[in-house]
């Protein structure tokens, strides 16, 4: 079995910055990031594949970065400029045809 463990989730202001990281059991083809909010469909954050091709949604572009350290087998998402929209529960997402897998998430909180 393929594990994905994050870390980073926490509390904080509107404008602030944190950093997730997901540490995966072995290599992984594609790996990114989806969050779900209360009351809401989980929705794609960001991808980025082991050649580091990267995808974001319209609504973290310019906040979000993705990258990986493949010597390490993790993904990190560093978000900036954080608003109490983003408030929700991040989960590591992993692709490996014909597999994928989940984490168990981690919560971010932005307060206004």
């Amino acid at each position: 079995q393929v594990q994905l463990v994050e870390s980073g989730g926490g509390l904080v202001q509107a404008g602030g910055s944190l950093r997730l990281s997901c540490a995966a059991s072995r290599s992984i083809f594609r790996m990114g990031w989806y969050r779900q909010a209360p009351g809401k469909q989980r929705e794609l954050v960001a991808t980025i594949s082991s050649g580091g091709e990267t995808t974001y949604a319209d609504s973290v572009k310019g906040r979000f970065t993705i990258s990986r350290d493949n010597a390490k087998n993790t993904v990190y998402l560093q978000m900036n400029s954080l608003k109490p929209e983003d408030t929700a529960v991040y989960y590591c997402h992993g692709q490996d045809f014909p597999q994928y897998y989940w984490g168990r998430g981690t919560q971010v909180t932005v307060s206004s």
